[in-house]
């Protein structure tokens, strides 16, 4: 994790040892405006012949004789200065200032669009949290991040939640090092491994299930798709349960570690990335972490279901049938659409204890990405979850985006032999919602009722992972979307 020391003071920017200040610009019909800075004010004139716009993702420099840092940094926000703006402004900002040791980012003395300065100052301080990840675990001559971010709110600076911008960035980091790690170092038993030592230090509780222990429990779906690794598929339980806690949230992540398709072998080219494939794993670990760490008066579980879809002499046929926890069959049809059956035992499981809300998060389909994208995930699920779920997206500004789950649906899961099959093949159909179908037949009834517990599905299979070029606080590779979504609705329900 490249987490910067994060400051905040309501002295002026003058007053910083800071290697770099920064400014922000907006884009409007006569050209790039500053943004209002006190002792800044000349900088705005010289933003034009400097080429600057003020569009989203631009970075200009520019040195200068008054006191003060002797670098000035002037960032696009786009046609409007608000919260979310100023968040991706800055976060692209420090991303591109690599090697910078000592960052001074200055909020804006009036910010037009936007009436509450200090979630406009705490939102440019999470920007630049975010924007300072780097991953060099591979490097041989890894770049430096920036180390110190010191920001600079005169008016709102005691307001400015700094260890909770620090808790949401470190979650963040944490899911994307785990997603950008080398498969091979990452095994189901690795990734549980380092998520019951991080619990540990946290005070949370966790419970690991092996090979045994998930054939001894009835976890068919887990231990089918891990069965043509030679590296064991495993179950991790985490709970963190303050004293008082009213609420209960369950949250249930994919966390297949590679996954080659197995024996529906996927083509070459499209393994790459599949390193991947645990990023709705890591999301939920660190959410759950993070709601610890900020001692949210919630109960959360989390339900990682690790395995690695492999080809072998011992992997899973086309044909063969997965008896899931409780007891219902799935015969499997594509070997390499393996994510729901691990996920089935995780949401049977979680359903067992009866949870208010149930959240799974998965990459779990090329049809999310062939109808949404890489920037927008999928939301499905029950209505007044799902409309919870948005509402904590939109507030983080992360972008999902809601699905229909028709049930007529359900009849493209027929078996011949079996309850249900994990796909159709041989015929187009809606792949992300045929496959949030088959998941809300492994979700659970609430206790003593036939309704069923509500829930959510968040398909990020284009979103958890950016092989396109930098934008604003997101770089290459894993992006941790959905962990700050669930942090905000952990939030949320603790709140009633």
């Amino acid at each position: 994790m490249s987490v910067p020391e994060l400051r905040v003071t309501d002295l002026p920017p003058a007053a910083s040892e800071a290697d770099v200040v920064l400014l922000t610009a907006v884009s409007t019909p006569d050209g790039p405006q500053l943004l209002e800075a006190d002792g800044y004010g000349w900088v705005g004139p010289l933003l034009a012949g400097l080429g600057a716009t003020g569009a989203p993702d631009e970075l200009v420099r520019l040195h200068s004789s008054v006191d003060g840092p002797s670098v000035i940094a002037v960032a696009g926000v786009g046609e409007r200065a608000d919260a979310a703006a100023l968040r991706l402004a800055v976060g692209s900002a420090v991303r591109q200032l690599t090697g910078v040791g000592h960052v001074a980012v200055v909020v804006p003395t009036a910010v037009p669009d936007d009436a509450d300065a200090s979630a406009t100052a705490e939102a440019m301080l999470e920007g630049a949290a975010l924007g300072a990840y780097l991953f060099t675990s591979y490097r041989s001559e890894p770049r430096t991040p920036v180390a110190v971010v010191t920001l600079h709110a005169a008016a709102s600076a005691p307001l400015v939640r700094v260890e909770r911008v620090r808790v949401i960035a470190e979650a963040v980091d944490r899911t994307k090092d785990l997603v950008n790690t080398a498969p091979a170092d990452l095994s189901p038993a690795r990734f549980a491994e380092l998520s019951v030592d991080a619990a540990d230090r946290l005070g949370v509780t966790s419970t690991v299930w092996d090979e045994h222990a998930l054939e001894s429990d009835g976890f068919g779906g887990i231990l089918g798709v891990g069965q043509g690794s030679a590296r064991g598929p495993r179950l991790v339980r985490l709970e963190y349960a303050p004293a008082g806690a009213t609420t209960h949230l369950a949250l249930v992540g994919k966390g297949i570690t590679f996954d080659s398709g197995g024996l529906s072998l996927k083509p070459g080219s499209s393994m790459v990335g599949m390193k991947s494939d645990m990023a709705g794993a890591a999301t939920v670990l660190s959410a759950l972490l993070a709601l610890a760490a900020l001692e949210t008066p919630v109960k959360v579980t989390a339900w990682l279901c690790l395995a690695e879809n492999m080809p072998s002499g011992t992997a899973i046929r086309p044909n063969d049938v997965l008896r899931i926890r409780g007891g219902r069959t799935v015969e499997v049809l594509n070997t390499d659409a393996e994510g729901r059956l691990v996920l089935a035992d995780g949401l049977v499981a979680a359903s067992e204890e009866h949870p208010d809300a149930i959240v799974d998060v998965a990459t779990l389909t090329g049809a999310q990405v062939v109808a949404l994208g890489h920037r927008l995930g999928g939301l499905m699920g029950d209505d007044a979850v799902v409309a919870r779920v948005r509402d904590a997206a939109e507030s983080v500004d992360e972008a999902f985006w809601p699905m229909p789950l028709p049930g007529y649906l359900k009849a493209y899961l027929k078996s011949d032999v079996a309850d249900l099959a994990n796909t159709r093949l041989g015929t187009t159909i809606p792949g992300m919602l045929v496959a949030g179908v088959f998941l809300r037949e492994f979700v659970g009834r609430r206790e003593d009722s036939a309704e069923r517990i509500p829930w959510a599905h968040l398909d990020i299979a284009g979103p958890s992972f950016n092989t396109a070029g930098a934008w604003g606080h997101t770089g290459s590779g894993g992006t941790a979307i959905g962990v700050r979504t669930l942090v905000a609705l952990g939030e949320d329900l603790s709140a009633g």
